[in-house]
C-alpha cells in the first residue's frame, strides 16, 4: 500500500509541477491525511473534507452506526426494536408452504464476456474531477470508464517510464 501512496504523490507533485493553479486545490484529507486534488469550490474550505479513496464511505457508515445506536437507546427506539425481532421469531405460512415445493435442479449457463471489473462510483467521480481540473476540459464517465478499460485489458509488460524507474530506485533506497 505505501508504494502505492508513493507512486500517487509522484504522480500529484508532477501535476502540481505542471500545472501550478493547482495548488489551491490541493487539500488534506481530515481522516487519514492523504493529500488530493478537491473541487475548486472546497478549496479552502475548513474544516478539511474527507478523501475519495475511502474515508467519505468510512464515516458515513460511522455516522450511521451512531445514529442507530442513539436511537434504539430511547424507549420508543426500544419498543420498535423489540416489535422488529419479534416479527423475525414468528414463523411465515408463506415460507412453510414454500419449503414443500419440489426444487427444479440448477442450470449451468455459459459465461459469453468476461466480467465486467465493479469500479467504486466515488472513486470513479473522483478521476473524472481531478483529469477535468488537468487536462482543463469537461471529462465524461464514458471517458474514464473507457480508459480504465483499456489499461486493465492491456496484457503485455509496457516499457518503464521515468516516473516508474524513480518509484524503483524509492522502494529500494527510501528517504
Amino acid at each position: 500500500m505505501a508504494a502505492l501512496v508513493l507512486e500517487y504523490y509522484l504522480v500529484l507533485r508532477s501535476v502540481l509541477r505542471d500545472k501550478p493553479h493547482l495548488r489551491p486545490c490541493l487539500t488534506r484529507c481530515r481522516h487519514c491525511g492523504i493529500f488530493f486534488l478537491t473541487r475548486p469550490c472546497n478549496a479552502r474550505r475548513r474544516p478539511r473534507v474527507s478523501c475519495p479513496f475511502g474515508c467519505c464511505e468510512g464515516h458515513r457508515r460511522r455516522e450511521s452506526t451512531r445514529r442507530s445506536g442513539a436511537y434504539y437507546r430511547h424507549p420508543q427506539g426500544q419498543r420498535k426494536k423489540s416489535a422488529l425481532n419479534q416479527k423475525r421469531r414468528a414463523p411465515s405460512l408463506q415460507t412453510t408452504e414454500l419449503e414443500k415445493l419440489p426444487k427444479a435442479p440448477a442450470r449451468k449457463v455459459p459465461e459469453l464476456e468476461p466480467p465486467l471489473i465493479p469500479w467504486d462510483e466515488a472513486l470513479i467521480e473522483y478521476v473524472r474531477m481531478a483529469s477535468s481540473l488537468i487536462e482543463e476540459r469537461w471529462v465524461s464517465r464514458q471517458e474514464i470508464l473507457e480508459l480504465l478499460d483499456k489499461q486493465m485489458r492491456q496484457r503485455s509488460e509496457p516499457r518503464r517510464t521515468q516516473l516508474d524507474y524513480t518509484v524503483a530506485w524509492l522502494k529500494k533506497y527510501p528517504p
